[in-house]
């Protein structure tokens, strides 16, 4: 016999298995369209499973009235930003947003306290101490709050780095490594307290500490590992919707909490690997220390080309690799990346795209840029499969990279990015480097590709750049 809890808890594993879907169509370029699909149909499943639920259960009318107006103001707040949000400004757009994940972890733990610790004996505590479950729900409610706290802070820093209100430049306190175990150690001890004598001021407390360690987690990271920090976020905001599952006992949420949290979490290992870095490395920071100038240390004299001096070197070429970074998607040039693309490939050229997997400051973003401007998927490689490549091409065009095309990663041991496997370009016979200036990256790290033989400079904005080179050709 079908009920409305049944009912609504059939429609919440179709809305799960909608948002497996949508994770697995986001995977792959082709398939992504269908994917945003799946998902946005998985959440509408979900939110009228939701309201039907709360209809059944004769929720006042006031409570039902909160629910529908909070649903129509973050839909119009949401198409709002969707509709005005450039590409440039996804990175920060996706922090801020895991920071609202956090925060309503937060709350979420806090309302539980109010509604069973704090009135021990009210209906709610009575039924949890009966079935012996009380000491569980302390645990979920501090934990839950622990998560959400670190989760919000976190991203809003990590907001304000990305969209460059704060330094990205990592915070240098001392012992700050020691600080984050020590908080992490309290964090234990007040839990155990709390489950045992679940008191006000140790929910304070945590909460208190969360909001701290959030902010100094990633205020102490550098910008060169901002795509993992993204990632790394997503992961817990994941983790702190499955808390607040648990509290609401809501099943829903806490399977695609624990989606979006192993999700976030592999692809943070996937981010840590194509860097060279542990994730305990990113969370001790290290990337994003302050480079000195470029005098500190002689690389020789940087030489300067033209537009049509590119494009001449562009015409008599046989292949060409395109190696974008953040630069291009500030300067939102990806469409006449797009032409130039079209017209080399008309006059025979060989062109492909080399894609590092932490260009720009959000995985994929490169990825998704070139699919905006219409170039073809097949001609856009990921670093693996084109390093070996550069070897027998004619001209690299480097547009809006550093980092990730910077040889003192494999040359320069003492560098802040040792290690760090990054695209050689410099093993092609020219490289163009299109930069506004001979200024260090969002690392922070001067790179010595600027000075290289092969290499030569084209400084401006790369949208006007790409133009100019389009029209001479």
């Amino acid at each position: 016999m079908f009920t409305l809890e049944t009912t609504a808890t059939a429609a919440y594993v179709v809305a799960a298995l909608l948002f497996i879907l949508a994770l697995a169509g986001l995977s792959r370029h082709e398939t992504s369209r269908s994917g945003n699909s799946f998902g946005i149909a998985g959440m509408a499943v979900a939110l009228v499973a939701t309201i039907a639920l709360a209809l059944g259960r004769h929720i006042e009318p006031l409570g039902i009235g909160l629910l529908v107006g909070a649903m129509a103001i973050g839909a119009a707040i949401g198409l709002w930003r969707a509709r005005v949000v450039e590409m440039t400004g996804m990175p920060e757009l996706i922090a801020l947003l895991h920071s609202f994940v956090g925060l309503a972890a937060v709350l979420v733990g806090w309302n539980g306290y109010l509604h069973v610790e704090r009135d021990l004996a009210g209906p709610e505590a009575a039924v949890l101490d009966g079935q012996h479950l009380l000491g569980i729900h302390s645990a979920e409610v501090f934990i839950g709050v622990f998560i959400g706290a670190v989760t919000f802070t976190g991203s809003i820093v990590a907001n304000l780095k990305l969209s460059a209100r704060i330094k990205s430049t990592p915070l240098m306190l001392p012992g700050k490594n020691a600080l984050n175990i020590g908080a992490l150690v309290l964090f234990l001890v007040l839990t155990v307290w709390f489950v045992i004598t679940p008191q006000l001021w140790l929910l304070v407390a945590v909460t208190v500490l969360a909001l701290l360690l959030g902010w100094h987690l990633v205020a102490s990271i550098g910008g060169g590992d901002m795509p993992v920090v993204v990632s790394m976020l997503n992961s817990y905001s994941g983790w702190a919707a499955a808390a607040s599952g648990f509290l609401l006992s809501n099943d829903l949420l806490i399977v695609t909490g624990a989606l979006v949290g192993s999700s976030g979490a592999y692809l943070s290992y996937i981010m840590c690997k194509a860097m060279n870095r542990s994730f305990i490395s990113v969370i001790a920071g290290g990337f994003g220390i302050e480079a000195g100038p470029a005098e500190d240390k002689d690389y020789g004299e940087h030489r300067e080309i033209t537009a049509d001096g590119a494009a001449e070197l562009l015409n008599s070429a046989s292949s060409v690799i395109i190696t974008p970074g953040y630069g291009m998607a500030v300067a939102q040039a990806q469409y006449g990346v797009a032409d130039l693309t079209r017209k080399l490939r008309d006059r025979g050229v060989n062109v492909r795209f080399g894609i590092h997997p932490v260009a720009g400051r959000l995985p994929g973003h490169m990825n998704v840029l070139l699919a905006e401007a219409k170039v073809p998927y097949d001609i856009v490689l990921e670093m693996d499969e084109i390093n070996d490549d550069f070897d027998d091409t004619s001209v690299v065009l480097v547009i809006g990279a550093n980092d990730t095309v910077n040889p003192a990663a494999s040359e320069d041991p003492g560098s802040p990015i040792a290690g760090m496997p990054v695209l050689t370009v410099w093993n092609a016979d020219n490289v163009i480097v299109f930069k506004r200036s001979m200024a260090s990256g969002y690392a922070g790290v001067q790179n010595p590709l600027f000075f290289r033989d092969n290499t030569q400079m084209l400084f401006g904005d790369a949208k006007d750049r790409v133009d100019a080179i389009n029209a001479a050709l």
